[in-house]
């Protein structure tokens, strides 16, 4: 019996090697005493994180298909099922459409394999799957997003009824979660089917990009007599969500265009019409909200830190005010309305330029920000006429006050543990790394190697449920990392289901790798130099990048009349400076951002060796000083 597993790839290198393996390591003995002969394929969407480079060198019994672009999940299967239908040497008996962030456990193929060989009934099969932290992932089991069931789901009742047969219908609910049961809808990132049903009813629909092809595929197999089975005996992770952000407006409007589709294509009439009609309202709602939740938190915490400011500012204005002047309302209305807004806001612009506004918090940022817009406050203030200066001592009061309130809104943002917030930076983090002696002493050394080394690292050899409840409550543990090279994947899902009230993160570290797998993402090896170089991309030295840019590019650009008469290319120096300033370029490039010159300019004539060095001196050490140093030898040369 021959099972052709296919595998759609974009970007997401180390979860796929990870998959992989689990498929290669596989159990193979059918119930019958037959072997199951593995037939893998892996179709890669134009990925540029080396995945088709460790796909040729790790599994080079892996069929691979390249694409040179991003082909799409439905038409990315079909190229490897057509290919697959057309083989004359391999008569494959089942399908697996697998996605490559999941893992499956070592007996998952045979299993389903077997049940499909004793329900002759069953066209499609899916399992349990469980996300990386141990929780159930209710998409498992789904309907038919009839209308009501997508209301349902679409208003947020289906979370106040999540047992209930009519209103948890798109998830079916009512159906418990380890009973093998038949279902409507399989996900595609498990699901199997027999080779006579793709004969029967064909590929996948290349309609839907993304999402949506399940469904369809799901419910033409039902059309042609066939039954699709939950069979929950067997489990897989499932990491989810690798591509693609659920907040974002490019998955709001891929998932409900894809449920639009499949109500043109099979549903009729007026009802249809405004199901479609509820559909696109959705879209535009879902979008429209997850537009306004990104603008609410990207606001949030300036508004409040400017409305404590400002009414602050003004209390001390009307105490000074009365007190030292004798007149409470001494200062005139503009004062009030436009010159403390305006103070506030450049104490603020500040603050953000120097990263008091980037997470994590750093207080010293704030206060360093501030201080800086303190001091241009001031020198603004001596270079105005006599009749404009309100009070100096005002000024420093106001300011005193906005960047003490701007501190308190840390603290208790600090204290109600809002991601991001946290000020107690010299609080260790501990982790348990769970295995025999040998390999959890080289993930320990993995770990100090990706520079955590200062975290607390305990280990445990027993896997027993029981102790390793109690080193978590004991040592208040944060994360939990598996070896994999010890502890065979259905007992570490085992683990992660009993152990999942704990609220600890998961990981698995593969045998013999130099990485770390979880729901958070990869750890690598990399990832050290990475944290400790890349200084260039953090959101200040962004910041101040950009600022040096467009400052530059400006005036460049005003004294266009004058410089122009001394470039080699003027054509070339007016769209330079053009390019930078809408951002399309940057005048210093680095690795990942293009730019009209390099740190590299700094020493043209010098090896590359000494290249290579200045662009790591340059990430790791970043400073507009540098950017302005080399625009300033080679302005003459744009």
């Amino acid at each position: 019996m021959t099972l052709s597993v296919i595998i759609v790839n974009y970007n997401v290198k180390y979860f796929l090697k990870q998959c992989l393996a689990s498929v290669f390591s596989s159990e193979r003995r059918l119930a019958d005493g037959s072997e199951l002969e593995l037939d893998v394929w892996v179709v890669d969407n134009d990925s540029v994180d080396g995945s088709v480079e460790m796909v040729r060198n790790d599994f080079p019994q892996v069929h691979l298909i390249e694409n040179h672009a991003n082909m799409g999940f439905a038409r990315a299967n079909n190229q490897a099922l057509t290919q697959i239908n057309g083989q004359l040497s391999v008569t494959t008996d089942y399908c697996l459409l697998l996605n490559p962030d999941t893992i499956v456990e070592y007996d998952t193929l045979v299993r389903c394999a077997d049940f499909i060989a004793v329900h002759p009934d069953c066209g499609g099969l899916t399992v349990k799957m469980i996300d990386g932290d141990g929780r159930f992932l209710k998409e498992s089991k789904r309907g038919f997003p009839t209308p009501q069931a997508s209301f349902y789901k679409i208003s947020g009742l289906i979370h106040l009824f999540p047992r209930s047969r009519r209103v948890a219908a798109y998830y079916m609910g009512h159906l418990g979660e380890d009973d093998i049961n038949e279902i409507e809808i399989m996900p595609g990132a498990f699901l199997m089917f027999q080779r006579e049903v793709y004969d029967k009813i064909g590929g996948l629909d290349e309609s839907y990009f993304m999402y949506g092809e399940d469904i369809d595929f799901s419910w033409r197999i039902i059309l042609a007599g066939y039954k699709n089975y939950y069979f929950p005996r067997t489990h897989i992770i499932h990491y989810k969500g690798e591509s693609t952000r659920k907040g974002s407006m490019n998955y709001v409007y891929t998932f409900y265009n894809a449920m639009s589709i499949f109500v043109k294509k099979y549903y009729n009439g007026r009802g249809a019409r405004i199901y479609n009609t509820l559909l696109q309202a959705s879209i535009w709602m879902r979008a429209t909200l997850a537009w306004l939740g990104r603008i609410v938190r990207r606001i949030a915490v300036p508004t409040l830190d400017f409305g404590l400011s400002y009414g602050g500012f003004v209390l001390i204005k009307q105490l000074w005010a009365s007190i030292g002047q004798g007149d409470i309302h001494y200062y005139p209305t503009q004062y009030t309305l436009f010159v403390i807004p305006l103070y506030i806001l450049i104490l603020m612009l500040c603050s953000w330029i120097g990263g008091g506004y980037d997470r994590p918090v750093r207080l010293a940022r704030i206060v360093r920000g501030m201080g800086v817009g303190l001091l241009l406050l001031l020198a603004f203030y001596s270079l105005l006429d006599e009749g404009q200066r309100y009070s100096r001592m005002l000024l420093l009061a106001g300011s005193a006050w906005t960047l003490a309130a701007t501190l308190l809104v840390r603290l208790v943002l600090d204290a109600a543990r809002v991601k991001g917030y946290a000020l107690r930076t010299h609080r260790r983090e501990t982790t348990l790394i769970v295995g025999g002696e040998l390999e959890t002493t080289r993930v320990s050394d993995l770990y100090r190697n990706l520079g955590v080394a200062a975290d607390r690292l305990v280990t445990d050899h027993t896997l027993q449920v029981h102790r390793l409840q109690e080193i978590i409550r004991i040592e208040r543990v944060e994360e939990v990392v598996f070896c994999g090279a010890d502890i065979d994947l259905q007992r570490i899902i085992a683990l992660m289901s009993k152990l999942q009230t704990t609220g600890v993160e998961y990981r698995i570290a593969p045998a013999e790798g130099d990485f770390i797998i979880g729901t958070g993402g990869i750890l690598l090896r990399d990832d050290l130099y990475l944290d400790q170089l890349d200084t260039v991309s953090t959101g200040s030295s962004r910041r101040r990048k950009r600022l040096f840019d467009i400052g530059s590019a400006s005036i460049l650009l005003l004294a266009a009349p004058l410089l122009v008469w001394f470039q080699h290319s003027k054509y070339r120096y007016l769209g330079d400076c053009l390019r930078v300033l809408s951002g399309r370029l940057t005048w210093v490039g680095h690795t990942g951002r293009l730019g009209v010159f390099s740190p590299a300019d700094l020493a043209p004539d010098a090896t590359a060796d000494t290249h290579n060095r200045l662009m790591i001196r340059y990430m790791r050490h970043y400073r507009a000083t540098t950017d302005a140093t080399i625009l300033i030898r080679h302005w003459n040369r744009l």
